[in-house]
């Protein structure tokens, strides 16, 4: 089982006791979602969709940081792309299938977020079954402010933090830390220290190794096809929706503002 686990590059996999541990580990991007990064995470798809021996799964970022989103810098390649509507429309459809991967995936799976959680890397936050969060880690959606929509993980931040919480910071790009988080149902258990964070993680992994992997996944199935409804229609919808405003709406603006390190045009 141990030998089935791929090498990967832009993550770090420890697997100890049944238990498989995934570091996002490009702390140049502040562990941003770059297709290498999605490359290697679906890699690792392929042998836990395909195995009972792996009980859960544990995903968080080295250098105390989670996840900064998605790779802007790629996005930005679609502008000189002969064929940007076409590119566009497949870079969002890959996000899509890799955030409903992560939330489909047989195992438990716990989320602990430190440091920074924004746009794409709070989706993924939102993907997972438990979250567990450092009372000073910052998130936001940060999309609308560069002049793109939260597409594809508009599904996963409605089912955790519920229509009006995800809506508000949708809308508004609000930012808010981890204490927030707890409030409004994104964290489901809070921690200060790694101590404190190892000892929460023990307790789930007792828990959840005295339950029934067959169970688990067959529950996670169920609970998916009523509450979280996506499937191939709503990402090509959230595709077109993404690929509509990175080339006709606000999205170059916005990621050039990124990259150049400015306002965008829109802020005051």
């Amino acid at each position: 089982m141990t030998k089935n686990l791929p090498n990967t590059n832009s993550i770090i996999l420890e697997l100890d006791n049944n238990w498989l541990t995934i570091w996002l580990n490009t702390p140049e991007n502040r562990n941003a979602l770059t297709d290498k990064m999605i490359d290697d995470f679906n890699s690792v798809f392929k042998v836990l969709n395909n195995t009972r021996d792996i009980r859960g799964v544990t995903i968080r970022g080295k250098n105390n940081v989670f996840c900064a989103g998605g790779d802007l810098k790629g996005m930005n390649k679609v502008f000189d792309s002969k064929n940007p509507i076409e590119d566009a429309i497949e870079l969002s459809t890959r996000v899509g299938h890799f955030f409903k991967s992560i939330n489909s995936l047989p195992q438990v799976t716990i989320m602990i977020i430190e440091g920074v959680a924004m746009a794409g890397g709070l989706g993924l936050a939102c993907a997972g079954d438990i979250t567990v969060v450092h009372s000073d880690t910052k998130f936001a959606l940060t999309e609308t402010m560069i002049g793109l929509t939260p597409a594809q993980i508009s599904p996963y931040l409605v089912s955790k933090m519920g229509y009006a919480n995800a809506r508000h910071l949708m809308l508004t790009a609000a930012r808010f830390d981890g204490k927030d988080a707890q409030k409004i149902g994104l964290a489901d258990f809070i921690f200060d220290d790694e101590s404190e964070v190892k000892e929460i993680e023990n307790k789930l992994k007792s828990q959840i190794l005295k339950c029934a992997p067959g169970a688990i996944a067959q529950t996670k199935e169920l609970v998916n096809s009523f509450a979280i409804k996506v499937d191939k229609d709503f990402i090509d919808l959230a595709s077109k929706n993404f690929a509509d405003q990175i080339l006709d709406g606000e999205g170059k603006e916005g990621i050039s503002s990124f990259i150049e390190k400015r306002k965008p045009k829109w802020q005051k």
